[in-house]
């Protein structure tokens, strides 16, 4: 055995490592996002566990919830970068097709896969640990339509991102939606949070989605305030990413798409 060797394989994949937003995600990234959103659940439950009789329930529906939202921005980002991977990009749009019905094409793709994901994990949930997330009724309707349109919001704006400086950022297909994870208030009140943490999710939609959510399952009534002011920050977020994305698609038109493949 040669260590040279040795050696220049391990200083390969530090170089890489250096250079790849991807490997230094791996290493920092989601070791930061567990930590805060896990230790203040672990936080929250220490503290209050005489008042929250529904503690699985509301772990397993917060789980399974925030699905919603990972696979709405999921299906915009990773399809565009299927196309992008598969050097398809421009093809695609020398076809026919607008942007406009390929937006609409990814959003209707995101509805079925939605469908289909929630519907397996609720199942899950109830067998494994006989809780039923869809026992709420039309209670959780709401707050699932508006779940999704706040993952196709941060979808296009990571899309509209990846368009305009190319694959070179594409892991933000995967971190983007979780930076907003533990402002989003998933399995903890937003009064769980840092002060300066609170005002970031004072203006996050899915932050007033889960705190509904809670109070569904704790009194079953809907915090009609919350819900209101959910629907109004999810539509300008929603529409506020829409015309960047095409912003930023429109641009990189201008440039020339093939730069991104």
């Amino acid at each position: 055995m040669v260590w040279a060797r040795v050696k220049a394989v391990v200083w390969r994949h530090l170089y890489n490592f250096r250079h790849s937003l991807d490997r230094l995600a791996d290493s920092f990234y989601w070791p930061a996002i567990d930590i805060f959103i896990w230790g203040l659940t672990s936080v929250y439950i220490r503290e209050a566990t005489v008042e929250i009789p529904n503690i699985v329930i509301l772990l397993m529906t917060g789980l399974v919830f925030w699905m919603i939202v990972w696979r709405g921005q999921y299906e915009i980002t990773v399809n565009l970068l299927e196309e992008m991977w598969n050097s398809n990009l421009v093809n695609l749009f020398t076809t026919p097709l607008t942007v406009y019905e390929w937006m609409i094409g990814v959003v209707v793709l995101g509805i079925a896969k939605m469908i289909i994901t929630i519907s397996f994990a609720g199942i899950l949930v109830y067998l494994l640990y006989a809780v039923n997330i869809f026992k709420f009724g039309w209670l959780i309707l709401p707050f699932m339509a508006l779940l999704l349109i706040f993952g196709w919001s941060v979808g296009f704006i990571v899309a509209g991102l990846i368009v305009r400086f190319g694959m070179r950022i594409q892991t933000l297909a995967w971190t983007g939606i979780y930076l907003l994870a533990p402002f989003s208030a998933i399995y903890y009140p937003v009064a769980n949070l840092p002060s300066w943490a609170q005002t970031i999710a004072r203006w996050t939609p899915t932050s007033y989605v889960f705190e509904g959510m809670r109070s569904v399952i704790f009194t079953g009534t809907m915090d009609q305030a919350g819900l209101i002011k959910s629907v109004g920050l999810t539509i300008v977020f929603f529409l506020s990413a829409i015309g960047f994305f095409l912003f930023c698609f429109n641009q990189s038109r201008k440039t020339g798409l093939a730069r991104l493949e």
